[in-house]
């Protein structure tokens, strides 16, 4: 994401409404409530959105095939109840 900050310096632009930046900052978020991040290089940027890029790739192969798994285990629950087989 994209941020302009503010240095504190009573006495900079930025104590005037000038911001500093932009300074990109990547936000991750581990759990619920809990996020974590870090200032990115601007050299770093395309780069970084590369990355973002392929995780969200992943992420949705990888709910793919949660979606493959949880259809094979209702069918095969369907077949145990039809059988009257367990286990």
């Amino acid at each position: 994401m994209e941020r302009y900050v503010t240095c504190g310096n009573p006495s900079c632009k930025c104590a005037r409404g000038e911001r500093h930046g932009p300074t990109w900052y990547l936000s991750v978020t581990l759990g619920p409530g809990r996020t974590t991040g870090s200032i990115i290089p601007e050299e770093k940027v395309d780069e970084v959105r590369g990355w973002i890029e392929n995780y969200h790739k992943l992420k949705e192969q990888l709910e793919k095939i949660s979606d493959i798994n949880r259809e094979l285990l209702r069918r095969e629950r369907a077949h145990r109840r039809k059988t009257g087989r367990k286990g």
